[in-house]
């Protein structure tokens, strides 16, 4: 794993919005009295998407006082888990599937994709600051390879083109229809084609 720091700039305060507040507060509720601790890495989350997709320090120590435990074990959770992004990565966030299954059906052309649109780096802002990529592990949507993640959505079965295309529609500030680019729902067989119905008539 590579080695992950904090952005060298960082806002001087953070605190919960209204929303994310009560989002912490129900999660802190549903653990034991003296348990609340075991909510920082749902509490984390919730502050990355309060904050364009990142956790800033004051974030980290806002929480910490927020759950009343030492700040360095927020600071930890927060460094070793890669979910959690340390440095602005865009409104955008672009996560490209690059293991085997999806590397076999062209994932290379999702990276060149974002290469062309996003930045020739990863990790690395737009020119209009809105978004960024990087190549990640399996996202556990093998069987619609190739695949990509922006936020919290995955866009599956997808070529060079139709990621172009998805990506032009981030870069203007719209949110593409997530799933299957190939007109499939979930993992269902192409062509309407149903496995054990065709063993049957084998």
């Amino acid at each position: 794993m590579s080695l992950r720091r904090p952005a060298k700039d960082q806002p001087e305060n953070f605190e919960f919005n209204s929303s994310s507040l009560e989002a912490a507060n129900t999660i802190i509720s549903k653990y034991p009295r003296g348990k609340q601790q075991s909510a920082v890495m749902a509490l984390l989350y919730i502050a990355q998407k309060q904050n364009n997709n990142w956790i800033p320090l004051a974030a980290m120590k806002y929480i910490a006082q927020f759950l009343g435990m030492p700040y360095i074990k927020v600071y930890e959770v927060a460094t070793f888990y890669t979910m959690y992004n340390l440095s602005p990565v865009g409104k955008y966030f672009v996560q490209v599937c690059t293991t085997t299954p999806c590397m076999i059906r062209g994932a290379n052309q999702l990276v060149n994709a974002c290469k062309e649109k996003i930045s020739p780096n990863e990790s690395e802002l737009s020119n209009d600051k809105s978004c960024s990529w990087i190549e990640v592990e399996c996202l556990g949507a093998c069987v619609n390879a190739p695949m990509m993640q922006i936020n919290d959505n995955y866009y599956e079965d997808l070529d060079k083109e139709k990621a172009l295309e998805i990506l032009d529609k981030i870069l203007k500030g719209k949110t593409p229809k997530p799933g299957s680019y190939r007109g499939r729902v979930n993992n269902e067989p192409e062509n309407n084609r149903k496995t054990l119905m065709d063993l049957k008539n084998a």
